[in-house]
């Protein structure tokens, strides 16, 4: 099968139009009939490819913990629209999303999903920790915060070595309590190092929500303390997201140090594959579904704009579950690795 074809983070980069605000307040980027598509083969593919993540962990292919970014697509695909070559992305465990945006092979993520040998993390990381240092993605991490320090110290790195990259340090309404998260804020305000922290505000963490885990829930306020501007933003607005994110990225490119941007979002599944989610209402699901899905509102424009017919929505969506349906057949596939891998890649 062919592979798949991505644009470059630098070749995406559109000029952010102030056509109208967002429900925060904050401004939309216009986006053209080239970006629209752009933008929803992106998600579609993400959505396409965690619900076949979610197949393939109910059949027993995937083992260990398995968390499904479906429904927050529009956060990381808008926030790299406003990247460079050279930027750099980390995150936590929800982290299969983030990969496939960073241009990341659906084959090799999948493979490792299923601990294979021509996994990304070589079958030994799964679901929660993988890497690419081609496409400066730093990781997954299972710890929960411990991703935020260690994006403070890539943004340390490019100020040490004087380039003007940016890191982006995603993370979640949970992690934000964490106590290195205010270490991480503090550092990267007194010395104004170029990182984004993205909260992404899901509603419920683990399955607490917000309302009743954090005493501050506008989380764009997190960094008062430090004078680190925040900013909220609809996170299920595809143009609302990368309108954000040129504004961040410039601001740390620019020498002023560090932002936080907190994408109001919402997942549709559990925390992950073994949580039934029972602390919600279906209605409330549905609700987001029908209202506020990020793929969803970019069809709409495509076809209210005469950009894209129904037959050539149903040609991407074909184009796309052929690509996830290649990667999970390679996934399964591949043989396991070598027990003598078990005392590779080990540092002292």
């Amino acid at each position: 099968m062919a592979p798949r074809k991505t644009a470059s983070t630098s070749s995406r980069k559109t000029a952010a139009k102030p056509a109208k605000k967002d429900f925060t307040g904050g401004t939309i980027a216009e986006f053209s009939k080239e970006d629209d598509l752009h933008a929803y083969r992106e998600m579609l593919l993400i959505r396409r490819f965690e619900e076949k993540a979610g197949q393939l962990y109910g059949m027993g292919f995937i083992g260990g913990f398995c968390h499904l970014y479906i429904g927050q697509e529009a956060v990381v695909v808008g926030m790299q629209l406003a990247l460079k070559e050279g930027d750099q992305v980390i995150t936590g465990y929800r982290d299969h999303g983030h990969m496939l945006a960073c241009g990341m092979s659906p084959r090799g993520v999948m493979a490792e999903l299923t601990g294979r040998r021509g996994g990304l993390s070589k079958g030994k990381g799964g679901s929660m920790h993988m890497f690419s240092k081609e496409k400066n993605f730093y990781g997954g991490h299972g710890i929960v915060g411990g991703q935020v320090s260690l994006g403070t110290g890539l943004a340390f790195a490019n100020r040490y070595r004087g380039n003007d990259n940016v890191s982006l340090a995603y993370f979640g309404d949970g992690a934000a309590n964490q106590g290195q998260v205010y270490e991480s804020f503090n550092m990267a305000a007194l010395w104004k190092l170029p990182v984004v922290y993205v909260i992404e505000n899901n509603r419920y963490a683990m399955g607490t929500s917000v309302s009743r885990a954090s005493a501050q829930t506008d989380f764009s306020h997190r960094g008062a303390s430090f004078n680190i501007p925040g900013y909220q933003v609809d996170g299920m607005d595809v143009r609302a997201v990368k309108a954000a994110a040129d504004e961040a990225v410039e601001h740390c490119r620019s020498g002023k140090g560090p932002v936080i941007l907190e994408m109001q979002t919402y997942r549709y599944r559990g925390h992950s594959m073994s949580d039934p989610a029972k602390y919600r209402s279906k209605d409330e699901v549905q609700k987001m579904r029908s209202e506020h899905d990020p793929i969803e509102q970019v069809r709409a424009r495509l076809l209210e704009n005469k950009w894209a017919s129904e037959d050539d929505l149903k040609q991407i969506d074909k184009d796309v579950r052929d690509i996830v349906a290649d990667s999970a057949d390679f996934a399964q596939a591949d043989p396991e690795p070598d027990a003598s891998e078990l005392y590779t890649d080990i540092l002292l």
